[in-house]
């Protein structure tokens, strides 16, 4: 058994422990924020905590209503640009915290005057000394080069991050995540099944849109890093702006598919994909009941829990993100075995990248 895949099995218990560690500092930011109002949200990083980030604006911006935007790293460390910082909240997310880039651009915001948020897994780290506040994954050492454990553990953060802000989160909704996962766990053998029918893949297409639209990355990232699969990620809409010209029959396309505002389109781009021939492969849960009738159940993997938000105040695919990549996880895990490669050791990568 890899390393990468007893990690993602580890991931209910660190996503608990951090739900639980990380709600007084989260309280306590909360307090400062609301002393503090901030007018918009800039998040920097690279690799899956890109990922993460991508998460991070669509739930920022869906729960609180403060814009947020994507940092361009290069700005600060290769054009030397000077930002107006003010009144910001910069939050860095970087697994190892040494990720050189995404600190010059947290170190620039502070001296800016920035108020600077890490997110990370490693409480001595370069970032964790540099940010007016950390949030800290409480996810073990990480040993494979895959990131996994790291990856979901940030995504909780930034529930924590949007609590903070001023979301209207409870501790007690929260705190049903690691469960969530848990039960996200139990497709493992079916995944194993499904990645058999793929193990001749050599291009896909992942896609999510929403609160999904991160782990489309993620998918396709850990497609490429352990499968060395050449894996494109878009959303429902990008993909029917040009790139679906590329879609053939057998042409393998992976679907996030969540019951909420964002099902409508993906149940349309579905039945378009089918009808092209592609083989397509949903993953979904239980409280999306119109799945069945837009495929079958050989293309889909239901995780065995109700997943819709039953507060109406927030969006119905708002738990969805976490448990939703764990398949995702697997099925990188499994092909990767099925080809005989070693998801832990991918060619020409370690586990700290540096760049500027």
């Amino acid at each position: 058994m890899s390393t990468m895949r007893d990690e993602v099995r580890q991931q209910p218990d660190a996503i608990e422990r951090t739900l639980i560690a990380e709600w007084p500092h989260a309280e306590e930011l909360r307090r400062y924020f609301q002393a503090h109002p901030v007018r918009a949200i800039v998040l920097a990083a690279r690799g899956t905590s890109d990922n993460a980030a991508q998460f991070g604006r669509y739930l920022l911006e869906i729960t609180t209503g403060i814009p947020v935007s994507l940092a361009a790293p290069s700005v600060t460390t290769l054009y030397r640009s000077k930002l107006q910082w003010t009144d910001l909240a910069v939050v860095a997310i970087s697994q190892s915290g040494e990720s050189t880039d995404t600190n010059l651009v947290l170190e620039e915001a502070k001296k800016g005057g920035a108020f600077t948020v890490g997110i990370t897994n490693e409480a001595e780290s370069t970032l964790a000394r540099l940010a007016h506040h950390t949030f800290l994954v409480r996810a073990g050492k990480e040993k494979s080069v895959a990131a996994t454990k790291t990856y979901t553990g940030q995504l909780a953060c930034f529930y924590l991050l949007a609590y903070a802000l001023g979301a209207d989160l409870q501790q007690a909704q929260l705190r049903r995540i690691p469960d969530w996962t848990a039960a996200a766990l139990r497709t493992e053998e079916e995944v194993a099944s499904r990645a058999e029918r793929f193990c001749l893949m050599q291009h896909a297409i992942c896609i999510g849109r929403g609160l999904n639209y991160s782990n489309s990355f993620e998918f396709a990232l850990k497609l490429m890093e352990t499968c060395y699969v050449v894996a494109e990620r878009f959303s429902s809409a990008d993909l029917l702006h040009g790139p679906i010209a590329m879609v053939e029959a057998s042409f393998p396309a992976f679907l996030f598919g969540p019951l909420g505002v964002t099902w409508p389109a993906t149940e349309q781009l579905l039945q378009k994909l089918q009808a092209i021939g592609a083989q397509t492969l949903v993953i979904t849960d239980v409280s999306n009941t119109g799945l069945p009738m837009a495929g079958t159940t050989q293309r889909t993997i239901i995780i065995p829990a109700t997943l819709n938000c039953d507060d109406s105040k927030l969006p119905a695919d708002i738990w969805t993100p976490i448990p939703y990549i764990i398949p995702g996880q697997l099925f990188a895990a499994s092909l990767a075995e099925i080809r005989g490669l070693n998801p832990d050791q991918p060619r020409t990568l370690s586990k700290v990248t540096q760049t500027i």
